[in-house]
């Protein structure tokens, strides 16, 4: 057990660019798992443009450090919701819903998530058709 410097461990990332030509490699260069909490993985991550559609198995908590992210959720009812976070906003995304984040000028995430059991999708809505990719 030891503190983590998330000003220092945020600067050492790149921010990833977002795109249909995002590697695995792209990907784990902007994100550092920082430790497990419970049956969740804690990190950061930076990256600009926008993620695929995702879901979990439990509560996910996003708390921004820099930058700005809308991210849009899918409720069960099928309506959808955009909540912009700024800069030190904290949001924390129901279990099961799907939900997308997308940043034009970049963000840096500290993230708090199940370590297994998540579906992605990269359809414009992952509710019709594959649940996961």
């Amino acid at each position: 057990m030891k503190p983590q410097e998330l000003a220092t461990i945020a600067t050492s990332l790149r921010t990833l660019e977002l795109s249909a030509d995002t590697t695995e490699e792209d990907h784990d260069a902007a994100m550092q798992v920082l430790s497990d909490f419970n049956d969740c993985m804690t990190g950061l991550i930076r990256f600009s443009g926008e993620t695929p559609w995702e879901r979990h198995p439990s509560d996910e908590l996003l708390l921004v450090l820099a930058g700005k992210v809308d991210v849009t959720l899918l409720q069960e009812d099928g309506a959808s919701t955009e909540i912009p976070l700024a800069e030190k906003s904290l949001l924390v995304l129901p279990r099961g819903l799907w939900h997308r984040q997308s940043s034009d000028s970049g963000v840096t995430l500290l993230f708090v998530t199940a370590k297994d059991g998540d579906d992605v999708s990269w359809a414009e809505d992952p509710r019709v058709g594959a649940a996961s990719e």
